[in-house]
């Protein structure tokens, strides 16, 4: 509440023509007062709480390390729940950018106390929101999607006005865009991108910097779409907006880095690694350690590629070490997203167990009180008349009966208790299962997230949200392998392919396909490319580049 010398001497005509007729020295005496209590209560009141979440948004992009430190200040003086949330929020982005997955989910776990608390429509969905952040942070694309298609199916959120909810829906768009850029369906990711801007406005900094990000997604889209030009184009505008201001340096690092890889694909490799170079400036001495190795691998590339082999070295270590770092980060954050949501379903399963039990005692004590009175009642109309023996002998008859019904029930109770999971303890995987997980397969073989160096049987069967056992036995049976052949064939017809089709790979070392392809080791790639092909790597090159001069 805002108390101003104006609003008072403005609101009617009487108290204009009362203070000009006011001495000169009561009017002086009047407006200290007034500027006084506009102070004092201005003061009490405190800066707007959507002022001080913006600010921390801000700092967000500016440096993780910085906003971490600002919103716990906020979070030690705010008492509010839904203020609470917001901030770790924000807090937990910050792990994030810094590639500490652990920290990251272990802020968000902090959430749990809240749960139990009636929270806003708003709250319920922001919480969603970044349960999806969270999974997508750590691979886990499938359980990101399908909370954000249940999410977006919910027209109370999509027909909102709550300015709240729009940019949390903006931002659901824009997390769903990223999910289909993963699995290659990147018209579908632009169509998301556009979806997300059309519930952003300039109201504030999140709204501005979704924006941004969106700008800079849809470039990258259109660049994996070989429509550079259309690419470049919207980077390049995008950079001379950003460069006038320079607050943002993780947005600017990361166009830079996006339109490196334009003047990559045009094989101007000098100006991609400028470009690189330009966007390492923004970021190198703060801790956005997920975009450094993004450059890394970047500048590492175009070095191999102009065989300058001291540079190659340098970054590929850089890029080595700093990723072999967040795959640790991100295999530790799944194992606490999982003992989460494990812990949650605990929870649940013991509280219906809880509430049916208590629900069982309620009901048997009330079956029992009704028995008896039924009972007392039948004894007394057959002391009193002995012509209702024929009433009472049905009535006893029925009270049998349902003792049988309630002995056979309690019979069928027990059955449960016996098999509780038939699919569990049977061997033998359904039809519907199977088919389900092949599907599952179809889609993981079209995407290239098999050229992970850490994929393993236990992480795609989490991405999958499938059982382990059941996985393994299905490409045991299908693909007629086990899960390392599995993905070492498609690592290799994935590099055999690209050597057909991209001139570019036909220059580079054994070493450096190795490496791209996901495996460990030269002599690894070089005996499994031999089993899958027939022939040696050098051999199929070899092959292939005679084919072509021919």
């Amino acid at each position: 509440m805002k108390i101003t010398f104006n609003k008072i001497i403005h609101k009617n005509k009487e108290n204009k023509l009362l203070l000009q007729k006011m001495p000169k020295n009561k009017r002086n005496i009047l407006l200290l007062i007034v500027v006084f209590c506009s102070i004092f209560i201005n003061g009490q009141s405190g800066p707007d709480f959507t002022i001080l979440a913006d600010k921390a948004f801000q700092k967000l992009y500016q440096n993780p390390d910085d906003c971490i430190s600002y919103s716990q200040s906020l979070l030690l003086s705010d008492q509010n729940i839904e203020h609470k949330i917001v901030l770790q929020n924000i807090i937990s982005q910050a792990y994030a950018m810094k590639g500490d997955y652990v920290q990251s989910v272990s802020t968000s776990i902090q959430k749990e106390d809240f749960q139990q608390k009636n929270l806003s429509y708003f709250m319920q969905v922001f919480g969603d929101y970044n349960l999806a952040e969270q999974y997508q942070n750590l691979d886990l694309y499938n359980q990101s999607k399908k909370i954000i298609t249940h999410l977006l199916s919910d027209q109370r959120l999509l027909k909102s006005n709550d300015p709240r909810l729009r940019i949390t829906t903006a931002k659901l768009y824009q997390l769903q865009a990223l999910n289909f850029g993963i699995n290659r369906e990147y018209k579908a990711a632009l169509q998301y991108l556009n979806k997300s801007d059309k519930y952003t406005n300039n109201s504030n900094e999140e709204n501005t910097i979704t924006k941004i990000e969106n700008k800079i997604f849809c470039s990258t889209y259109l660049i994996k779409l070989n429509r550079l030009e259309e690419s470049k184009k919207l980077i390049d505008s995008l950079i001379y907006s950003l460069e006038k201001y320079k607050d943002r340096p993780f947005l600017l690092g990361l166009a830079y880095e996006t339109l490196s890889r334009y003047y990559f694909l045009k094989q101007d490799y000098k100006t991609s690694i400028a470009k690189s170079e330009t966007a390492l400036s923004q970021i190198v001495n703060l801790p956005f350690n997920s975009l450094k190795i993004k450059i890394y691998e970047s500048l590492s590339r175009n070095y191999f590629t102009l065989h300058d082999n001291v540079k190659y070295h340098q970054y590929n270590k850089l890029y080595t070490d700093l990723k072999t770092h967040e795959d640790s980060n991100t295999k530790e954050g799944i194992r606490y997203i999982v003992k989460l949501v494990e812990t949650n379903l605990n929870k649940n399963i013991e509280f219906q167990k809880q509430s049916y039990s208590q629900s069982f005692w309620i009901l048997t004590l009330i079956l029992s009180f009704l028995i008896l009175g039924l009972l007392i009642y039948l004894l007394i109309i057959k002391n009193e008349n002995r012509d209702l023996k024929k009433q009472f002998d049905f009535f006893e008859k029925q009270r049998r009966q349902k003792q049988k019904i309630a002995s056979s029930l309690s019979i069928i109770k027990t059955i449960p208790a016996i098999d509780k999971n038939p699919e569990k303890d049977s061997n033998k995987i359904s039809k519907e299962k199977e088919e389900e997980i092949l599907q599952k397969l179809e889609e993981f073989e079209q995407s290239d997230r098999f050229l992970n160096k850490n994929m393993s049987l236990s992480l795609l069967s989490s991405q999958m949200e499938i059982n382990t056992k059941y996985l393994s036995e299905v490409i045991n049976s299908s693909k007629e392998k086990n899960f390392n052949g599995y993905i070492n064939e498609l690592r290799i017809n994935h590099i055999a392919h690209l050597l057909r089709t991209n001139p570019i790979f036909l220059n580079y070392k054994v070493s450096y396909l190795a490496e791209y392809s996901g495996f460990s080791s030269h002599s690894t790639f070089t005996t499994v490319f031999k089993s899958v092909t027939g022939m040696s790597p050098n051999a199929y090159i070899q092959e292939i580049s005679k084919s072509k001069s021919s």
